[in-house]
Formats: structure tokens, C-alpha cells, sequence
């Protein structure tokens, strides 16, 4: 189990650099090939920022897909990521990622983003995690 952060399905969606791994990583996952979550909190920001009519569509991916779960968080556990962001350090989006990581017994984040390096559950990037 992998949980997949924010930046991997704005990289795809956004057809920027590293869109290619993400799209083969999202495709595994999508068919079963490998499991997965996303937080409801990743859902969100990301139909916050994508200005598309592809959204519905991308949603209904998301929705239809075999390894790939979405995880809800309570209104408790965001207040324990309150907690998380601070002892960690982090910033809270990033802290929720790493909340619900630890809670769903991730192997490792996925993502491009830094600020995971140094926790107790690795990070890895798209093209790393699909050649090992």
C-alpha cells in the first residue's frame, strides 16, 4: 500500500514534466496492478486548482478505480494532524498526507515533494517506485 500525495495527480493532469511516470503509476493503480490511497483532502485541493472540464472525468477515474481507496478523515483525526504539523514540523497539508499514511500502514509516499524526506515512511518519486 502507497499513498499517492497531490502533486502526482497534478503532475498528470497537468501534462508537466514527470506526467508520464504518474500516468503508467496511475494506470497500475487504477487496474488493481498495485494499491494505493488518496486523501479526500488531496480530492479536494486538487478540484481547487484544476480549472477543467476534464474534472468529472478524472473524478470518475478516481471513483471507478480497482487499487486506489479514498481515505476521509474525521473532524478527530484533522485535529490529531493539527498535532502531527506541529511535532513533525510540517505544514499541514503535507501533515494530513503523512497522518493518513501511518494510519493506512503505507510502505511509502508518493510524491515529488521534499518536505516528506526525513519521516519514518520513506518518499519515493513515480519513475523510482516503478522501477523497483
Amino acid at each position: 500500500m502507497i499513498l499517492v500525495d497531490t502533486n502526482v495527480f497534478l503532475e498528470f493532469l497537468l501534462g508537466r514534466r514527470h506526467a508520464e511516470d504518474c500516468g503508467r503509476l496511475l494506470s497500475k493503480l487504477s487496474r488493481g496492478e498495485m494499491e494505493g490511497v488518496v486523501t479526500r483532502f488531496s480530492l479536494h485541493s486538487i478540484e481547487a486548482v484544476y480549472k477543467s472540464d476534464l474534472l468529472a472525468g478524472f473524478l470518475s477515474n478516481v471513483d471507478r478505480s480497482v487499487g486506489l481507496y479514498v481515505r476521509d478523515t474525521t473532524t478527530a483525526e484533522e485535529a490529531e494532524v493539527a498535532a502531527v504539523a506541529k511535532s513533525t514540523g510540517r505544514d499541514y497539508d503535507d501533515a494530513i498526507q503523512y497522518f493518513v499514511a501511518k494510519r493506512m500502514g503505507a510502505e511509502a509516499i508518493v510524491s515529488f515533494d521534499r518536505h516528506f524526506d526525513g519521516l519514518d515512511i520513506s518518499r519515493v518519486e513515480p519513475g523510482k517506485l516503478l522501477q523497483g
